[in-house]
């Protein structure tokens, strides 16, 4: 009988084997601080306004520096760039150095496990992997009532691919719905967000497998003069009531706003408008947006916020479409 080691080759697999791509990011970053999907500092060079983000796509992280779009690219790409390494096969030795793994000599050992236990990995990275199943149903009477507040009619919902769920699957597994709960599903080419209106934080939105960088009403900026950008599909869908050229992104967060999508919608637009909620996170969102990407911004006025109303959607529920419409052409948009 032959005896020894089998020698297991250095590859990037052989190395996620290990390790995950969040441990890379997170030893060879300079500063600790950052978060998935947050813009921050860039490690690329000295700056005071954060141009840099480290978020989840389709089940993989991957980095952009908008400063700089040519770095880029996953974990192994960033440690690549960051020290000047010649090759794949530099990246791959130096993080089994690092980290200690152990591959490329071929002898065992556990200390990665000690440099990786500092810290715990996000919930959130396996999201993009899970699986939504939906069975639909006819909308009832209620939740047709539901959307007509906001100015929604059945066809409206078909035309923006919402449906009502009659029963939900998550990974392959009964999901708990409760019957007296509103609950719709917006089907995104294969993905699924469920919205419950009036579930709380955690539930509201769950579960959901909808890319980030998911847009509703791309197909709308087309040699527009001016593209209104929206942080939600309802947000889109009166807004479209009211001024043609609008699109939506799936929330506040820098990383809907991956380069093909900036790209796509400056080439087919001349001037950008950036709305987002009116209250004191969404104007801080919207800020740190619009100075990356040069974008204009609008809001609702702010006087609305002791209504509770802090987006076009709530406006139009309260005051109707014709308060947007007046305040658009107010602003000269329309």
């Amino acid at each position: 009988m032959i005896k020894g080691k089998i020698k297991v080759p250095l590859l990037a697999e052989s190395i996620l084997s290990k390790i995950t791509e969040y441990d890379i990011f997170m030893y060879y970053m300079p500063h600790k601080n950052w978060k998935l999907n947050v813009v921050t500092i860039s490690p690329f060079r000295q700056e005071r306004n954060p141009s840099f983000i480290i978020g989840n796509k389709h089940g993989r992280l991957t980095y952009i520096d908008f400063g700089d779009t040519s770095k880029r690219g996953d974990c192994f790409n960033f440690v690549r760039q960051l020290y000047n390494l010649v090759d794949l096969k530099d990246v791959l030795m130096m993080i089994d150095r690092d980290f200690k793994l152990g591959i490329r000599s071929g002898e065992t050992s556990e200390e990665y496990k000690i440099i990786t236990s500092a810290y715990k990995q996000p919930e959130d990275l396996g999201k993009r992997y899970s699986l939504i199943q939906v069975i639909t149903r006819k909308f009832t009477q209620e939740e047709l009532a539901y959307w007509n507040q906001y100015h929604q009619d059945a066809d409206d919902l078909k035309r923006n691919q919402i449906y009502s769920i009659k029963t939900l699957y998550f990974n392959k597994e009964r999901y708990p719905l409760k019957e007296t709960e509103l609950r719709f599903g917006y089907f995104y080419d294969g993905h699924w967000k469920i919205y419950r209106p009036f579930g709380d934080k955690k539930s509201k939105w769950s579960p959901n497998n909808v890319p980030i960088t998911a847009m509703d009403g791309r197909e709308d900026i087309v040699n527009c003069e001016v593209a209104f950008i929206n942080k939600s599909k309802k947000d889109y869908m009166v807004m479209k009531k009211v001024f043609p050229c609008c699109c939506a992104v799936q929330n506040e967060g820098v990383g809907c706003f991956s380069p093909e999508n900036v790209e796509y919608i400056k080439a087919n637009s001349d001037k950008q408008l950036l709305s987002f909620d009116s209250d004191v996170t969404g104007v801080k969102n919207s800020q740190q947006i619009t100075k990356l990407f040069d974008f204009g911004y609008v809001n609702v006025p702010k006087r609305y916020l002791k209504e509770g109303i802090k987006d076009w959607a709530d406006l139009a529920k309260v005051h109707g479409l014709k308060k947007i419409e007046d305040y658009l052409r107010f602003k000269t948009i329309i």
